[in-house]
């Protein structure tokens, strides 16, 4: 009878170690607001969403969707990358009582994506404090942007985050004459206005726990997240963030024509 208690311990942990291990998630915050561009531009909140129905295809994605910084901390329990598609990204992050959370999920190697108008920031200190966070920084009083067809071109074809696409045109409002720290690394390339400029760059942050920071200056039209080799480079630079291997033929990003669908035209909130 004395057998019977060390057979039950010998079948459970045989049971245990039969049992699969559970799926381990990687969650990323998106934050967003509402739209302040006439229809069909600045669709933060929409393109928010493409890029979390295309992150969910990753099995272990958890994609969470916020207008605006989240109130509640419990958000960002454990989370492993952050995505602005908003106003003044710079701001966002630094300019608010959300500051020192902000700067803490950072300096604990928490990635961040910039999207278009994000790579912003008022200048002075929240500016200089986010190109050495970002690693490129857009402001108007040193830079431009101008909307055109070009060529986006791959900088870096080695690199996780050219997987999966080519060349491509594309209409876009482009932003040029960013300030870059000196450790960043084109990534994507375009002719503008008869130059060339990077749209696209990498930075690894040497104050944070191997933090890794991606920006692209594209995104002011909805349309263009209808581009796969656009939304292919998004979702490989956000997983490469995230420090997940970006597959051989770039991450899995489907859509279909009813995701892209707008609602009714209204007036754009300030």
């Amino acid at each position: 009878m004395k057998r019977f208690p060390c057979l039950s311990l010998v079948l459970l942990c045989w049971l245990c170690a039969g049992a699969p291990a559970a799926e381990k998630t990687t969650k990323v915050v998106l934050i967003g607001k509402d739209r302040d561009h006439p229809q069909g531009a600045h669709m933060y909140m929409y393109d928010c969403e493409i890029m979390a129905r295309c992150l969910r295809q990753t099995p272990g994605i958890e994609p969470v969707v916020s207008n605006g910084w989240p109130k509640d901390p419990e958000v960002f329990k454990d989370v492993k990358a952050i995505v602005l598609d908003t106003r003044m990204g710079g701001n966002v992050l630094f300019g608010g009582p959300q500051r020192r959370q902000a700067e803490d999920l950072l300096k604990q190697g928490v990635g961040l994506t910039a999207i278009h108008w994000s790579t912003g920031a008022d200048m002075g200190e929240i500016g200089e404090h986010y190109l050495h966070t970002l690693g490129g920084w857009f402001n108007t009083d040193f830079s431009r942007y101008l909307v055109q067809k070009s060529k986006v071109r791959q900088a870096d074809p080695a690199h996780p985050i050219c997987r999966g696409w080519k060349d491509y045109d594309l209409r876009e409002e482009y932003y040029i004459q960013l300030r870059f720290m000196p450790e960043s690394k084109p990534i994507m390339k375009a002719v503008v206005d008869g130059k060339d400029y990077v749209i696209g760059w990498t930075y690894e942050r040497p104050d944070s726990k191997e933090g890794r920071s991606f920006g692209f200056v594209g995104g002011h039209f909805h349309d263009n997240f209808a581009e796969k080799p656009f939304r292919q480079a998004v979702i490989n630079g956000i997983l490469w963030t995230a420090h997940l291997e970006v597959p051989e033929g770039g991450a899995p990003c489907a859509i279909t024509e009813k995701d892209m669908e707008l609602p009714p035209e209204l007036k754009p909130k300030k």
